[in-house]
């Protein structure tokens, strides 16, 4: 009798149709699993990042989806229009409840995709009560409580209790998951979690192979000239990006007549109040999000793709727009702390320059410097294509996150009285 295929729940707020952040990942990796023999159902919310507001059509209590082979099940929780402070953790309280008081069926493995970090925790009560012998994988792609300081967003009170929680919830995962060694050295740190639990499986690009593109055309439908440096930052615009720098360094431009266009594609929590700090200025310009051809058009006709965070930002992420960045083979300017994650990665691919967070006049001298040096720039560009071909694909990717969960679930079996099981997950 042949052994019934492997049974993963995925648990996490955000999931396709969103574009931008943890979403690409978690719903390419529910995917991916598919391919490769194993039955997901994914528990998650309805599209709303990063607007910050349910998407047209969606917004029932719940709502059951079958996408590329993936059992979805979205439940309504509380969006707010301005995700800060206690309004960010009623939304994730109320996810998690939501998440918590569902029928999980009888999975072979979960996997609890972190931020969001309450919602997670919430998740790992349940499963402690209930199904305590499943194995239980926390796939870490920010380091909350780390986030929280950086950015300045909660008191101190509130970041030791923020830790306290990421601490428990990843000390009691059978496996944590994080997308580079950087997070394996401060989860082991921080948290106290041993080495040998934590595994780094890399994030990868998500985006189609980059058809031709044709760069005049895109370049000339976003008025863009042929005469000007365009440096194009894509993405969410929340507080962690400080895009703030971006403004101040698009008004350096426009005064010292340098030939620099500032693009800022994408939504987001700040995106009122950038419009409304930059409306003066003439090289400043707003897109609104693009489907995925125009996107990736749009990143291979810039001149430079920017990497704009929060000055104080060193380790609590490693922003997901990299690797759109490398694939789309243009150089990348990295506005960041100099020591920090993001920098390591830009020099681990020699994709790009690093400049200071928070220092427009260096963004500027940048932007300018590669913009007059076409063949240095074009070399970057290439450097980071490289680098997505050799070290964040895809595949191998999923394939380390599949021998993972059979290797759990293989364990679980060889140390567990045997329990019938349902083919499929019910969570409905």
């Amino acid at each position: 009798m042949s052994r019934p295929s492997p049974r993963a729940l995925i648990l996490g707020l955000n999931y396709p149709p969103e574009t931008t952040g943890i979403s690409p990942y978690t719903g390419a990796m529910a995917r991916g699993l598919v391919h490769r023999g194993v039955i997901a159902c994914v528990l998650t919310a309805h599209p709303h990042y990063p607007d910050w507001k349910i998407k047209p059509g969606y917004g029932q209590w719940s709502r059951n989806e079958h996408l590329a082979g993936v059992d979805v099940t979205r439940l309504l929780h509380y969006v707010p229009v301005s995700p800060k402070g206690l309004r960010r953790l009623f939304s994730e309280l109320s996810f998690g409840a939501r998440l918590f008081g569902r029928r999980w069926g009888r999975p072979d493995a979960i996997v609890a995709v972190s931020p969001a970090l309450i919602s997670s925790a919430m998740a790992a009560v349940r499963h402690q009560l209930t199904a305590r012998k499943t194995p239980f994988v926390v796939w870490v792609q920010d380091l909350y409580a780390l986030g929280l300081a950086e950015t300045g967003q909660a008191p101190g009170l509130v970041i030791r209790a923020m830790s306290a929680i990421e601490g428990w919830l990843l000390r009691r995962a059978d496996k944590v998951v994080v997308i580079h060694d950087r997070f394996a050295a401060r989860v082991a740190q921080d948290f106290g979690v041993s080495r040998d639990r934590i595994q780094v499986i890399r994030n990868w690009t998500h985006l189609p192979p980059a058809p031709v593109v044709d760069v005049a055309a895109t370049r000339a439908r976003h008025q863009w000239g042929d005469r000007e440096t365009v440096v194009l930052h894509a993405g969410n615009m929340g507080v962690k990006q400080g895009l703030s720098n971006v403004i101040a360094a698009a008004r350096a431009a426009n005064t010292a007549g340098e030939p620099v266009k500032f693009v800022l594609l994408g939504a987001g929590s700040e995106l009122s109040r950038l419009k409304s700090e930059g409306a003066d200025i003439p090289n400043l310009q707003f897109l609104a999000p693009l489907n995925d051809a125009d996107f990736v058009s749009a990143l291979s006709s810039a001149d430079c793709l920017l990497v704009n965070e929060l000055f104080g930002v060193a380790e609590m992420a490693v922003p997901s727009k990299l690797t759109s960045y490398f694939s789309a083979g243009r150089p990348v300017i990295a506005a960041t702390d100099v020591a920090g994650i993001t920098a390591d990665e830009i020099r681990a691919a020699d994709a790009g320059v690093v400049v200071p967070a928070g220092d427009p006049a260096a963004l500027l001298d940048a932007a300018v410097s590669l913009g007059a040096d076409p063949d240095r720039a074009s070399q970057l560009g290439a450097n980071g294509l490289l680098y997505c071909s050799t070290v964040l694909d895809e595949d191998s990717a999923i394939d380390q996150f599949t021998q993972l969960l059979v290797q759990l679930i293989d364990r679980d079996d060889r140390t567990t009285e045997s329990v019938p099981r349902t083919q499929t997950i019910e969570a409905r």
